[in-house]
């Protein structure tokens, strides 16, 4: 067992495919895995609590610390962190991270702000998680006082940049290169990775489509799977 947190299994979008979630969970052993990231849309609009319930229950089987965060349509959020908040009393190993934050082993502070961050606008939780820029902003504020340990964010909403493609929230990059984490995962399809300043960026794939990304932390490579 390694002292540090070397590799990263990452996903998503699992949109409640709770078969690719089960081949993800069993693969994950095999795969020297450190710790397992998983960026929402968790569930389908539809989504109840027993829902999220199932998906953490799977989730926890892979027996590694986890973190994740809500997407735009894990709505309404109390749905979401209700059960985040149930299995997290029984497997602390597990945490979300959304306007929050956990170590892992390095020690890496590991953080996150979920559902889509917005230029502007007013926050919103229940219809859809959307967020303005300032309110993200307010949210990691608290990581100065903590400015000392090497970051890894979570975040739902891709920063701009040209080598991730098309979109992207020039208000993310610019959190970003505010607060230089070593890794940001973010959510999309097709996996790729650009550095964004000193930041290396991750799209990890899209696990309703089978897609997953193994990161090598150190090296700051990807090696792209698929559970199909």
């Amino acid at each position: 067992m390694r002292r540090t947190t070397r590799y990263i299994l990452a996903t998503s979008n699992p949109m409640g495919d709770l078969e690719a979630l089960e081949k993800l969970v069993k693969l994950a052993p095999d795969t020297g895995a450190d710790a397992l990231a998983i960026i929402g849309n968790l569930m389908p609009k539809t989504a109840k609590s027993r829902d999220y319930a199932a998906f953490f229950r799977i989730l926890s089987e892979a027996h590694l610390p986890t973190a994740y965060i809500p997407g735009p349509q894990d709505a309404p959020i109390w749905e979401y962190l209700r059960e985040a908040a149930n299995i997290e009393l029984v497997r602390p190993e597990m945490r979300n991270v959304h306007e929050t934050f956990t170590f892992w082993k390095g020690p890496y502070l590991v953080a996150g702000i979920g559902g889509e961050i917005t230029d502007d606008g007013e926050p919103e939780e229940g219809e859809a998680l959307r967020y303005p820029a300032w309110v993200a902003e307010y949210h990691l504020k608290t990581l100065w006082d903590l400015k000392d340990y090497p970051k890894i964010f979570l975040f739902y909403t891709n920063p701009y940049h040209k080598g991730l493609g098309e979109g992207g929230s020039h208000e993310v990059a610019h959190l970003v290169k505010t607060h230089n984490p070593l890794l940001v995962i973010t959510a999309g399809r097709g996996q790729k990775h650009e550095m964004l300043g000193a930041s290396w960026v991750v799209v990890p794939g899209d696990l309703s489509e089978g897609e997953y990304s193994l990161l090598d932390l150190k090296a700051r490579k990807l090696e792209a799977g698929n559970v199909r």
